[in-house]
């Protein structure tokens, strides 16, 4: 511990006469007694501003170009398409302009470096640069952000009759979702006050509406191929983020704030795994939104399906209600028996849960 004092000590000493003698030579260039330091040090300055200039801009062609493919995942989803074209669209105007502006910030501190004698040329004003340094970039953003809003609102318009309606709940530190049952194809409300997570009623389901008794939940999140999915979306407790990234879709989950998402999904899981030469690869839903200590952990497997095994896998899920067969007790009486019906409960097999 003490050699270690000793070094920092020795540390700090170099510091503060390196400080010394800096603070002296900036004082006799102050004075003008030194100029030589003067025309030396910006000679230095502006040839480190070309080398910087050409070494960051070789490196970032260099990244870009060969980890082109890390970076960039292959598109599963309609919208996905026209999303992608518009982000890249806007990284080539937004990286023309930067590579022009570093070029020419870096030039002119090379070009305009201090000479002896050499004077600035007084330039107060060009009217019409000004305006075509503004204008120009004015039409560009106009039109780059009414495109994208034309893409938002279209992702988060009302699906269409016949889309396929899923809830995802978010919550520390997992997802959940809810199907509607294929009875009625409607999912049953929810109230917040109900939820009960010993009691088994995660998403707070209303028993007392007819079209909660055949919705389920399964472990993973299933979507068909070629069909529209609208995804209901909210959030139990803190802020999260839905985000499914080879569908690009991404969507904030905010607690008593409910938000949705449609989008048709164009890939099945086997049909990726092919692409992408991975036999193990599968389809996930993870949350962007740092929403506590175990944030890391929000994700759910998520898997594609052609239409024709989508509905058989849905026909083949058991009910909420006949998986927490005592909420039959919370079903006013008269609705008892259509419950028992929907959810797919047998009387010997409720007798036996009992």
């Amino acid at each position: 511990m003490f050699e270690v004092i000793i070094a920092v000590g020795v540390l700090l000493l170099l510091v503060i006469l390196y400080t010394l003698f800096r603070i002296g030579t900036l004082v006799n260039v102050v004075k003008g007694t030194d100029k030589k330091i003067v025309s030396t040090s910006n000679k230095v300055n502006a040839a480190l501003m070309l080398i910087f200039l050409l070494a960051g801009l070789t490196f970032m062609f260099w990244y870009s170009w060969t980890y082109f493919d890390k970076y960039t995942l292959p598109v599963a989803s309609e919208h996905g398409m026209l999303t992608d074209q518009l982000f890249w669209i806007t990284t080539a105007v937004t990286g023309v302009v930067f590579v022009l502006t570093n070029v020419l910030l870096f030039w002119f501190g090379y070009k305009y470096q201090y000479k002896e004698g050499a004077r600035g040329k007084f330039f107060p004003d060009n009217t019409k640069l000004e305006m075509i340094w503004t204008v120009v970039p004015a039409i560009v953003l106009v039109v780059l952000v009414f495109t994208g809003l034309q893409a938002w609102n279209d992702i988060t318009d009302e699906a269409s009759e016949d889309a396929e309606v899923i809830e995802v709940m978010g919550y520390q530190f997992a997802w959940a979702a809810r199907y509607p049952g294929v009875k009625d194809n409607q999912l049953g409300n929810y109230n917040y006050q109900l939820i009960d997570d010993q009691a088994g009623n995660l998403f707070g389901i209303d028993v007392t509406d007819e079209n909660s008794y055949d919705d389920f939940t399964p472990l993973e999140l299933h979507l068909p191929k070629g069909k529209e999915v609208l995804l209901n979306i909210r959030a139990r407790d803190v802020l999260h983020s839905v985000f499914l990234p080879y569908q690009r879709v991404k969507m904030d989950a905010v607690p008593g704030m409910p938000t949705r998402f449609k989008f048709i999904a164009t890939k099945t899981t086997q049909e990726m795994r092919d692409e992408t030469g991975d036999p193990e690869f599968n389809y996930f839903l993870t949350c962007t939104e740092i929403c506590g200590r175990g944030h890391f952990s929000m994700k759910m497997t998520v898997v594609v399906d052609e239409i024709e095994d989508y509905e058989k896998w849905k026909a083949e899920q058991q009910t909420w209600l006949k998986l927490n067969p005592d909420f039959l007790e919370q079903i006013p009486a008269d609705k008892r028996e259509l419950a028992k019906i929907k959810a797919g409960i047998e009387n010997n097999e409720l007798e036996a849960s009992f």
